[in-house]
């Protein structure tokens, strides 16, 4: 994968400089051919380009000099700043303003901020901006200023990542354009804040996407409940990440098709009803430690995919009406002994939630949460009676199997299952069962025999498993066993080792019974890797 980057970037490296060369060399021939295309062609072309190569050619002509004030994609963030005298003495050369300004050659970050001011400042007054993209260090007043000026020529789209000395307040200015249709800002510490609500609501009225990182909401109760049709009747898209101070989010733009919410780790409520929202991804978020209670509440008959990663379990969870769901991710982030009644029926319940799904993915922990609720008399999942993929991570031991078993019972139609056993669990068991798996009737094996009948479903539908991280214990060998002796249906099982094993008789051994185990039981094909 690395070596196919790196040679796409050398493709993109080299088209760029061959078409540098082809522009330069259309002067030089004495027919300038390319020069008689219209603006939209040229800027097409220049499109690809970096912005310092844009600002050399603006040299060659007055039709390049009017190209490069022009051009509507400003992307600042290709500047190599020591590097860039030239692009910013071509800028100057046709500019009144500008013409005896010398740069440093020392580029600072207010160095930075003044190449963009003079890039703006040669701009016509018609000269609409598409995008404006910059990465700098520099104050509030500078970045006020570099936006004011965007807006001032109807910017389309913004992104910003800045990082300031202090925190600073939400730019002004880009709530009132009108033009504007995607805004990203992302701050490095200490962060921003936003304005009262009644001038947030007041703006973005056109606002298609949205993207702030490292907003500060201490002491902002208004704000909580600010993405609604009010404040931004056209939003598409959102991305909310390293929020501090937000305890409360609600959610309910109506046209709102994407949200992603990370590193929010004081957040205790969360409600999100956007009836058009199809992406959902939620991680790290949650206060650990709330003493108010915590809880969820999510409602999209439209979505179709939700990411649920490293979250701290809520004290509630309530998921409603996700009859679209495609796919879903889920993990969460929890000291299996401090798991009570409450947490563990609100994991039931939101992964009940998502019984529509076709697609399940579990992360680390999630089984060993099933395995402990399944303990807990009255507590349940709902089947997942579309799901035809079921991925499950987990450190694979025997205090795993009912959790795997609850799983598998409410996946009556599944007919792929991914088992993901982690390496460091996987080191200790094989020291502590190296043997055990030649046991003839173990209590594992005892146990998964008792469970045949209410897996019934589920072992009529599965057709390929694929077990990664697979090794000669106990837990492994007798579930292999399991699924071989009643899968019916069973097409192809992998079975890929973790490592090298060291007794390669004894790998040998097993393989040579798995094998002769399928061919007594099912016709699956067996995969060793």
């Amino acid at each position: 994968m690395k070596n196919t980057k790196i040679i796409l970037m050398e493709t993109r490296s080299v088209k760029k400089k061959r078409l540098l060369d082809e522009i330069y060399a259309s002067f030089s021939c004495g027919e300038d051919r390319i020069s008689d295309l219209p603006d939209a062609v040229l800027q097409h072309i220049l499109f690809f380009l970096p912005i310092k190569s844009i600002a050399k050619l603006s040299v060659l002509s007055k039709r390049w000099r009017h190209l490069w004030h022009t051009f509507p994609d400003l992307d600042f963030t290709t500047i190599n700043i020591p590097s860039s005298s030239s692009a910013y003495n071509s800028i100057s050369k046709f500019n009144p303003k500008g013409r005896n300004k010398k740069l440093n050659a020392n580029w600072t970050s207010a160095g930075r901020a003044d190449f963009i001011d003079e890039v703006l400042s040669v701009r016509g007054k018609n000269s609409g901006i598409r995008v404006l993209r910059f990465h700098a260090n520099l104050s509030f007043s500078r970045l006020n200023a570099l936006i004011r000026g965007a807006v001032k020529h109807e910017v389309q789209e913004l992104d910003v990542e800045v990082a300031t000395n202090d925190y600073f307040n939400f730019p002004r200015s880009a709530i009132t354009s009108n033009t504007l249709r995607v805004f990203k800002l992302k701050s490095k510490y200490p962060g921003f804040r936003l304005p009262p609500s009644s001038i947030m609501k007041n703006g973005f009225k056109n606002l298609f996407s949205l993207s702030l990182s490292c907003l500060i909401m201490y002491e902002q109760p208004s704000l909580h409940d600010l993405f609604t049709d009010t404040a931004f009747p056209l939003l598409k898209k959102l991305n909310l990440d390293g929020c501090s101070g937000l305890n409360y989010l609600h959610i309910s733009c109506r046209v709102l098709e994407e949200f992603i919410l990370e590193n929010c780790f004081q957040l205790e409520h969360l409600d999100i009803t956007c009836p058009k929202l199809e992406k959902l991804s939620v991680k790290s978020c949650f206060d650990s430690y709330s003493t108010s209670g915590t809880d969820v509440k999510i409602v999209g008959p439209r979505l179709k995919s939700i990411v649920w990663s490293n979250n701290t379990i809520t004290d509630q969870s309530c998921l409603e009406n996700l009859t679209s769901l495609i796919e879903a991710l889920v993990g969460f982030f929890v000291l299996l002994e401090d798991l009570g009644a409450m947490k563990l029926r609100s994991v039931s319940n939101f992964l009940s939630g998502l019984s529509h799904s076709h697609s399940l993915v579990l992360e680390n922990q999630s089984v060993e949460i099933l395995s402990k609720n399944n303990h807990m008399a009255g507590i349940s999942l709902r089947p997942f009676t579309k799901l035809r993929s079921l991925e499950l991570h987990t450190g694979f031991h025997k205090h795993n199997i009912p959790g795997l078993a609850n799983l598998f019972k409410s996946s009556p139609a599944t007919n792929t299952l991914i088992l993901k056993i982690t390496n460091e669990h996987n080191i200790q068991r094989r020291k502590w069962n190296r043997d055990l798996w030649q046991l003839s009737n173990s209590g594992e094996e005892r146990f998964w025999e008792s469970q045949s009948n209410a897996m019934n479903s589920f072992l009529q539908h599965l057709k390929v498993v694929k077990i990664h991280g697979f090794s000669e214990c106990e837990s492994d060998v007798s579930l292999v066993k399991f699924l071989l002796k009643h899968g019916k249906v069973l097409q192809e099982m992998f079975l890929c080792a973790a490592e090298k094993s060291r007794d390669s008789l004894h790998r040998e051994r097993i393989k040579s019974q798995i094998m002769g185990f399928s061919k007594a039981s099912c016709n699956a094909k067996i995969v060793f890797r």
